[in-house]
């Protein structure tokens, strides 16, 4: 794990109210539609990475999905979503990781990410995401991905991020994986400002 990194997200998470974050969200809902479209059971394993203090993990156990793991590399950020949730943050998965550094101990049959991906901005550490995450997925398993889209800022905390066409995405992905759809969706932030974003879904071939 890099420390730095871990570093730099102790600090966000640790002086930043979550609901005042570029990134927050009241309710997950382009994120909830795509998951509910794979059409997997309530009761199968899915993987929130980069979960930190997303409330998608409240609307997928409100949802009766019952297998949810949450990973984020700030152990600051899962305690906070943990006392959030209160009595029921026992019944989901945490785990602390960056997620290049993940070593999955199951398979999942939905890995979720609206917080990493674009954060990865050298192929080396692209690539080891890609390792992982195909480890980390049974066969036509499903990736649900939300990037910053090609209007999206370049920057985020303090972090250079990576934008995203659809095509490029394809690029990276159609070796491992068949589009199943996408749209673009401009977010607005607590502060009023609107980021783009690319959401995705994806499923994995044989």
């Amino acid at each position: 794990m890099s420390e730095s990194l871990r570093q730099h997200w102790e600090n966000v998470y640790g002086t930043k109210d979550p609901t005042t974050a570029s990134w927050h969200q009241d309710v997950p809902t382009r994120s909830m539609a795509l998951i509910r479209s794979t059409g997997i059971p309530v009761d199968a394993p899915i993987i929130d990475v980069g979960g930190g203090t997303s409330t998608l993990v409240n609307i997928l156990m409100n949802s009766q999905y019952s297998d949810i793991s949450v990973l984020d590399i700030s152990a600051t950020a899962l305690a906070k979503a943990q006392e959030r949730l209160g009595a029921t943050a026992g019944s989901v998965k945490w785990i602390e990781s960056e997620v290049t550094a993940f070593e999955p101990l199951r398979r999942y049959y939905l890995w979720h990410d609206r917080a990493v991906f674009h954060f990865l901005t050298d192929a080396p550490g692209v690539m080891k995401y890609l390792d992982v995450l195909r480890t980390g997925l049974i066969p036509r398993g499903y990736f649900v991905l939300a990037t910053f889209g090609p209007e999206g800022p370049d920057s985020c905390s303090g972090l250079p991020v990576q934008r995203y066409s659809i095509d490029r995405l394809t690029d990276l992905l159609q070796e491992d994986f068949e589009l199943q759809t996408y749209e673009l969706e401009d977010h607005s932030t607590p502060t009023g400002t609107v980021q783009q974003f690319l959401y995705s879904s994806w499923q994995a071939r044989e």
